[in-house]
């Protein structure tokens, strides 16, 4: 996986400060299934309010009708690109449970998809999350409930050929890494 480590301003574990969101993955390459388990399994280990572990996960391999059903709900330029990763993995929220609202149900599926990302990185899984999609497809797709929620798509898998991509693909690629200084992300910091 090419080289990609972000100046941070602190340090970091390895692992955080050289994972990025790659658009550039290898069409012909299938998924790790090893690491995709790991990355699954990470997702299912992440924190939750009073461990409700409100996340779902639609796992949709290329190739396969899912896959080509979320494809199909891409929005813009995430479509020219998105289809060539090995999976593309939904993160679903469930909204509620036994008849009581989940109110943080985003955010614990938001951490279940940090921790899929972050071990898909040290496995040498490239991801992308993607919020240009059309949520209502996805739910007729796959028959989601009133209570579950699409969050996120994220595409997985090894990454592809830099020099073989567009040269759209090329330039996000290549563009640099940056991030707002954390002093301007504080509120508040007695």
């Amino acid at each position: 996986m090419p080289n990609r480590t972000a100046t941070t301003d602190a340090p970091l574990l390895d692992v955080l400060s050289e994972r990025w969101s790659t658009r550039i993955f290898d069409a012909s390459a299938a998924i790790d299934e090893q690491a995709l388990r790991s990355a699954l399994e990470a997702a299912r280990w992440s924190p939750s309010a009073s461990n409700t572990q409100p996340w779902r996960f639609i796992v949709a391999r290329r190739g396969s009708a899912s896959h080509a059903a979320v494809v199909d709900s891409l929005m813009g330029f995430n479509r020219s690109w998105a289809a060539d990763a090995a999976a593309l993995v939904v993160f679903v929220a469930t909204t509620e449970q036994d008849g009581k609202a989940l109110r943080w149900a985003a955010y614990d599926v938001g951490q279940a998809a940090a921790h899929f990302t972050v071990q898909a990185h040290a496995n040498d899984l490239g991801t992308h999350q993607m919020g240009g999609f059309h949520a209502d497809r996805i739910a007729e797709s796959f028959g989601l409930t009133d209570t579950q929620r699409a969050l996120t798509v994220m595409a997985v898998g090894p990454v592809g050929d830099l020099d073989a991509a567009s040269e759209e693909l090329q330039a996000r690629e290549n563009a640099p890494r940056e991030r707002r200084p954390v002093a301007d992300s504080l509120l508040v910091d007695d």
